[in-house]
């Protein structure tokens, strides 16, 4: 993990020195990378970039960033991994076209990024790509700086306007520490927090701040700047697009030759995320994903691979006790912290720091408490997040379906009687209800808060379709206002989700 901050202000819109405000803009971001730190400036076009450097592949000074191409024509800040970046040298050594009479400067995958942008250019490395990364390349030739994020948005980029000066980074903080920022609250983000638990890209808590948005890239100009307008950020990679394909080429295999392919997949994906110059562990918590992960893992290691694991003293939520037995199966050097109540609500106050915009994930804090037990071992950690996800891992993917089956054949008045009906009573008299009835109910009615259950059943029950049932399901509010008023108002750049091409 690395850090990018940097600004443009091609019309002398900064208050100080460029090269001394993205220098102040990046140490707010020390923490993701304390390894090294660089700024470049090209100021007679006002453009500043800043980097802090964890080092993971290239520990030498040839994998320092800012980066030059070998041309001198580009200038990178990178963030992240390209896990198939060995594989992308090889091919453009095979095209004939390595650097130049001296080869690579160094094994870095960010040399590799430039070399392969200044040969393929940047569509075509974008495509090529595999890995977790944001970025912002300039070119010294055009005078256009892009800012790019990957295809799921595993690492975070925030820019926007203030004052004609166009700022982006890693995190929020180093952009609230540009000089005279004011940080209005956006509410259409807050009430999206509000009803979501989180705020979506291109959303931030903050109006005219936005995150670009998964598989999207940016392209600014200096005439942009000066008119204050900021370009759409354009899809070079969509999901929909990977779903159409996948529909239209089905896997024609039977049951164990998809679980073989399957297998396969992940074992490569693994293997290019294994890849580092430093020591890399993996969190495990005993479920299906980190195990499988940690199985795959300890299948192409040579040595114990070092797991993590968070346990806690309460039954109900302690998961430590699966953890230790499936790394004692696969032979992982494993370690566990039992956490207690009181350190556990110590984190709490440090949350604003570590996440900067509101963020209300349950696992938030065991997250922060495993990567500090881990950060004292390796350098880079796997885990299972993303399984479910990929796999269909949460009620709410099926439910979803499951209930416009049941219900989206009925007139839209009889489910709209049904709902009053529901909302009669509210969820702590269901509750009552329930629990005098407990003893002759199905198992499967023996649930927690079924009241608030039936009550979202009720809301569903408007829904006219079956992205609309999902929506309802992963929403606490639907009217907005009715929790931050004038929050309607759209406050986000539109996504061109067609144009997948520069």
């Amino acid at each position: 993990m690395c850090g990018i901050a940097g600004l443009f202000a091609p019309t002398g819109g900064c208050p100080s020195d460029i090269q001394i405000v993205a220098r102040d803009m990046v140490r707010q971001l020390t923490h993701r990378g304390p390894d090294d730190e660089g700024v470049w400036c090209d100021f007679s076009s006002g453009l500043s970039l800043a980097h802090r450097r964890l080092s993971v592949l290239d520990l030498s000074d040839a994998g320092r960033q800012p980066m030059l191409s070998h041309s001198g024509r580009y200038v990178v800040i990178f963030n992240g991994e390209i896990y198939n970046h060995v594989a992308i040298r090889q091919e453009l050594e095979a095209e004939g076209v390595a650097p130049d009479a001296q080869g690579w400067r160094g094994h870095s995958d960010t040399e590799t990024l430039l070399a392969a942008v200044a040969c393929w250019g940047l569509q075509k490395t974008l495509d090529n790509a595999v890995g977790m990364f944001a970025f912002a390349l300039w070119d010294r030739q055009e005078k256009v700086l892009y800012l790019a994020r990957d295809r799921i948005g595993e690492k975070p980029l925030y820019y926007g306007l203030f004052k004609g000066v166009l700022l982006f980074a890693s995190e929020l903080k180093a952009i609230r520490s540009y000089p005279g920022f004011e940080g209005e609250i956006d509410r259409g983000s807050l009430a999206q927090f509000l009803c979501r638990n989180m705020i979506l890209a291109p959303r931030s808590i903050y109006r005219g701040i936005f995150k670009l948005p998964p598989g999207a890239l940016l392209r600014m100009e200096q005439d942009d700047i000066a008119k204050e307008s900021l370009d759409v950020p354009r899809r070079y990679w969509a999901l929909s697009g990977v779903v159409v394909a996948g529909q239209d080429n089905a896997f024609q295999g039977d049951e164990a030759e998809a679980s073989g392919e399957l297998e396969r997949l992940l074992k490569q994906s693994i293997s290019g995320q294994m890849l580092a110059d430093v020591p890399v562990g993996a969190f495990l918590s005993g479920g299906i994903d980190s195990s499988t992960v940690v199985a795959l893992m300890q299948a192409q290691s040579i040595r114990p691979v070092k797991t993590f694991t968070i346990g806690f003293h309460e039954s109900e939520y302690n998961e430590a006790e699966y953890a230790s037995r499936v790394a004692a199966y696969l032979g992982t050097e494993h370690t566990e912290l039992y956490v207690s109540p009181d350190e556990a609500l110590a984190v709490i106050p440090c949350l604003p720091e570590l996440y900067d915009e509101p963020f209300a994930d349950v696992s938030q804090i065991p997250t922060y408490l495993v990567s500090a037990l881990a950060q004292k071992h390796v350098t880079v950690c796997l885990s299972g997040d993303g399984g479910d996800e990929l796999f269909g891992g949460y009620n709410r993917y099926v439910s979803g379906g499951q209930l416009w089956r049941y219900f989206g054949w009925m007139p839209y008045a009889v489910r709209a009687k049904i709902a009053t009906v529901l909302n009669a009573m509210s969820p702590l008299v269901w509750d009552s209800c329930f629990d005098m009835l407990s003893m002759i109910l199905p198992h499967g009615w023996r649930v927690k808060a079924r009241g608030d259950k039936l009550h979202k059943i009720a809301e569903m029950l408007s829904a006219t379709t079956s992205e609309e049932v999902y929506a309802r399901l992963t929403t606490h509010w639907t009217n907005s206002e009715s929790i931050v008023l004038e929050s309607m108002q759209p406050t986000n750049p539109p996504l061109d989700p067609l144009c997948t091409s520069f």
